[in-house]
């Protein structure tokens, strides 16, 4: 008995036990790959020491301006070093990173920045006027109250030089030169309690505003090594930045790329012509991409591609599922896919569409239905189920029956900002609800059916309809509008609104009226949630008079997918 008891007895000690944190994977890389090449961005090269001395550089900037436990940091960037740079430098500091979606529109920024009250602002030279137009906003709200962030702003030499000058002109400090006023061999802290905040992320709004997802620095170690186990990444391999670093920071592959001692490619903008080409020029082994960019890759004109590639390509899937035409081409053209799915309350992606041998033969078309499935939970998620709504029970895994998908483990979210309502709602009885709908075949993977808020995915970003019929029931000549999901070429799903008009207005030049709503829409939201169609008429609705979506979801799927243009 006493002997048990001894066995459990041994104390945790400086020695044997501390806070897990990413962190420490940069400061390793540096150590065994000093001179190999961490970030590539045009002919920006850095090492993996280089990078490791920036990073010291940004939290000691940081911290000499009293930036550290408690501040939020946000950076407004596509894909550049400075991104990479931040998702280091700024925990490293102590304090939280706040990466923003570069497609949101100034209000909602100016919503975000608010709510997370964020300290700094490292901005883009492309985006600072979007960060300006924000920080205007929240001046005007505040009553005279409005302390200005410091603002950093990031110069890129492949854009316009007079974007950078302006902001200079505006007060803004150059991120170079604040990085000068740090040291490269800053004496950084790790956290002294691994719940301690990495980052913040804010959903795609699917309520009137969107919730700030908190992040540990646990759960990004967790989830940082086990995004790499699960697509079996290897030591050194080159990773191309087709993902935004500002979703879901990257899928935590921000972090597995310093324990894996690769190679970061940056890009700014995501074509199919730059992502053959970076495969040609710096021998890309992996990358990340919706299912839209997938479909770019697919269907790019032979003069954009560089085919046969020259070695297997991995690609990791996510953001909606990917149709089962695509995946058997991209499996064609030589790229291996792996499905995943997850959201940002789960670091990313946490369930994988796990390959197994025995499928192998299959027919094609066979293979490429399994691997849209959505799949069974990564190595650092504990569980994964599917229950039925009314119960709370799992339900019988028979392909069939529909319920809520559900997870619980290490690498779920601590919480969402500020929002005790929503924490209560999403983890009541012990499970993070995802609010997916899908059912459970019989070998437990699990597959999506529907989106339970009338989601609608567009290029892998969610659209809220209810926030978009909000801006449009604003249009003057509006009486009822109700938007959901129609098929499109390009995009795999855009929204469809159809439109009640009020009844003193001229209906005969509908085409008119179309583009004017359309413009009206771009005028007051991000261009990706402007409706690509819009049918007039009366609105299908019950007897109590709610509108029946299901019904305009059918006759936008009789409507057929709206067509890519031929420009």
């Amino acid at each position: 008995m006493s002997m048990a008891k001894g066995i459990d007895d041994l104390p945790k000690n400086a020695a044997n036990y501390m806070a897990l944190t990413p962190l420490w994977f940069l400061d390793r890389a540096a150590t065994v790959h000093p001179t190999r090449t961490s970030v590539v961005h045009g002919s920006t090269r850095y090492t993996w020491l280089q990078t490791y001395q920036r990073c010291r550089r940004l939290a000691s900037a940081l911290c000499k301006r009293s930036i550290g436990l408690g501040c939020t940091v946000a950076i407004i960037a596509p894909n550049i070093p400075a991104i990479y740079e931040a998702h280091f430098g700024v925990p490293m500091a102590g304090a939280v990173l706040n990466a923003v979606n570069i497609r949101l529109n100034a209000p909602t920024i100016a919503f975000l920045l608010g709510h997370s009250a964020s300290a700094v602002i490292m901005v883009d030279q492309e985006y600072f006027k979007l960060a300006e137009e924000a920080l205007k906003i929240m001046e005007e709200k505040s009553n005279g109250r409005f302390k200005p962030p410091l603002l950093i702003v990031i110069g890129d030499e492949s854009c316009d030089p007079k974007d950078l000058k302006y902001a200079l002109g505006r007060g803004a400090v150059e991120y170079e030169k604040f990085l000068q006023t740090g040291d490269p061999q800053f004496d950084w802290k790790p956290p002294q309690d691994e719940w301690q905040s990495i980052a913040l992320g804010y959903t795609s709004g699917t309520t009137a505003s969107p919730k700030g997802v908190v992040l540990s620095h646990r759960g990004a170690y967790l989830m940082s090594l086990s995004v790499a186990l699960i697509w079996g990444m290897n030591e050194g391999a080159v990773y191309l930045w087709t993902l935004p670093m500002f979703h879901c920071n990257g899928w935590c592959y921000t972090w597995s790329l310093a324990a894996l001692c690769g190679t970061n490619i940056c890009l700014r903008q995501v074509t199919a012509k730059a992502v053959y080409s970076a495969i040609a020029k710096y021998g890309v082994t992996h990358f990340c991409a919706a299912p839209v960019v997938l479909n770019s890759i697919v269907n790019a004109p032979s003069e954009d591609t560089i085919l046969p590639l020259p070695h297997v390509v991995h690609v990791n899937t996510a953001g909606a599922a990917p149709p089962p035409s695509v995946l058997h081409a991209m499996s064609q053209k030589g790229f291996h896919v792996t499905h995943t799915y997850g959201l940002s309350e789960t670091y990313g992606p946490s369930t994988v569409c796990a390959w197994k041998p025995e499928w192998d033969s299959l027919p094609p078309e066979t293979q490429a239905r399994m691997k849209a499935r959505q799949g069974v939970r990564f190595i650092g998620l504990e569980k994964l189920d599917v229950i039925d709504t009314r119960t709370q029970q799992p339900v019988p895994a028979d392909g069939k029956t529909i319920g809520e998908i559900v997870m619980s483990g290490n690498v779920v979210m601590k919480g969402y900002l500020k929002n005790p309502k929503a924490n209560k709602e999403t983890f009541a009885n012990g499970w993070y609800h995802t609010g997916d709908l899908g059912v459970k075949h019989p070998d437990n993977y699990i597959e999506i059916r529907d989106r339970s808020k009338d989601i609608i995915i567009s290029g892998g970003e969610n659209i809220s309809s209810v926030e978009v019929e909000n801006m449009m029931y604003l249009h003057p000549a509006v009486l009822e509008a109700s938007v959901v999901a129609r098929a499109d070429e390009r995009w795999g799903e855009s929204p469809c609104a159809f439109v009640t008009l009020k009844p003193e207005v001229d209906k005969s030049n509908e085409q008119q009226l179309a583009e004017d709503i359309m413009k009206f829409c771009r005028a007051k939201m991000p261009a990706y949630w402007v409706p690509k169609s819009i049918v007039f008429g009366p609105l299908p609705k019950t007897a109590t008079g709610k509108i029946q979506k299901h019904v305009l979801r059918a006759k936008a799927k009789e409507m057929g997918p709206v067509r890519k243009s031929k420009l």
